[in-house]
């Protein structure tokens, strides 16, 4: 944790995916868009294997995924489905590549967590990977190993780049609560122990030893201060979504130097506030904590809620400026 309190975020950034399906286009936007903390954009609308699921499925080490009518499975062969992902990833890289030519500084590229993925992709018999400890397991390795590769083939890219791994994890709170249903619908797995789940995050997060990692959730609830045992330097969350509840937590996070990144500018189209107001109930939140304002712009970047594949290429491009701006604000005006 001490080189990645020493690591300097941008202070906004977007979530991972945007409309449309032209890469070039997408990476153009948001390097144009965020200076100073750009990302690989996803682009889900051209369909399986670039689904956040699909994508991250095409990364594993030994394992494969195809699409099946009820989503994705595992498979011990390549196949037509796993090429696909992985040519629609080197795409992106190929974009992103173009457009950050001699860039020095921080740069997020996002992959599914261990968890999230565990109760998306589906063993033979059907069943989701979370009812099978041991697939759990495989699944994990092989996760970590993937991503070893994807991060030593954009530091190769991009040179310059100091990258954030962020980990998509919204089912996380469903994992640990039981809430992940059986293929019948009718039932639920079991909660998997806290401890294991933390492990298997630890292990992942592991594998970027060279970098700090965000862990991100729409979802209500967010295990903050799991997340932070498992060694996340920063935790991204829809702060729309946060309760009186989380304070201890996030005020823990923020006083033990985790970084927060706060989603308060909306994902689909929706009017737009001024950029002081989307980060009002940022200052508040800074305020019933008793936080030090000064640590506001040290502590916290701005995103969109979640990702933008649902929003409108324009819409989606003044989201991204609003979160530039709104943490212009925050900076200027942190009280």
């Amino acid at each position: 944790m001490s080189e990645n309190s020493e690591f300097r975020f941008g202070a906004a950034t977007g979530v991972g995916s945007m409309p449309g399906e032209d890469a070039r286009e997408a990476a153009k936007t948001v390097t144009g868009s965020f200076e100073d903390f750009p990302f690989l954009p996803e682009l889900p609308a051209r369909g399986p294997g670039a689904d956040m699921i699909g994508r991250t499925a095409g990364m594993l080490v030994d394992l494969y995924g195809r699409v099946e009518p009820s989503g994705w499975r595992i498979s011990d062969r390549p196949g037509r489905d796993s090429r696909r992902a992985r040519s629609w990833l080197g795409e992106d890289l190929d974009a992103l590549e173009e457009f950050t030519q001699d860039y020095e500084g921080p740069l997020k590229v996002q992959a599914v967590g261990p968890w999230t993925l565990a109760a998306a992709l589906e063993l033979r018999n059907g069943e989701v990977a979370l009812s099978d400890a041991g697939a759990c397991r495989d699944l994990a390795g092989s996760l970590g190993e993937g991503l070893r590769l994807h991060l030593d083939e954009v530091r190769r890219r991009i040179p310059g780049a100091r990258i954030v791994l962020q980990l998509d994890e919204p089912s996380l709170t469903s994992v640990l609560r039981g809430q992940v249903r059986t293929a019948s619908g009718y039932r639920t797995h079991r909660a998997v122990d806290r401890q294991v789940v933390e492990a298997a995050l630890r292990d992942v997060v592991g594998v970027h030893a060279d970098g700090p990692v965000v862990v991100h959730s729409c979802a209500p609830d967010v295990p903050f201060a799991l997340l932070r045992r498992a060694g996340a330097a920063a935790v991204s969350f829809d702060f729309s979504l946060l309760t009186e509840r989380d304070d201890d937590a996030i005020g823990e996070a923020v006083e033990g130097g985790t970084r927060l990144f706060a989603g308060v500018v909306a994902s689909t189209d929706a009017p737009l506030s001024d950029p002081a107001g989307s980060v009002m109930g940022v200052r508040t939140l800074w305020r019933r904590l008793g936080l030090n304002p000064g640590l506001l712009a040290e502590a916290v970047t701005l995103t969109p809620t979640c990702g933008l594949a649902g929003a409108s290429p324009d819409f989606a491009r003044k989201a991204l400026a609003h979160c530039v701006r709104a943490a212009r604000s925050l900076a200027d005006n942190p009280e």
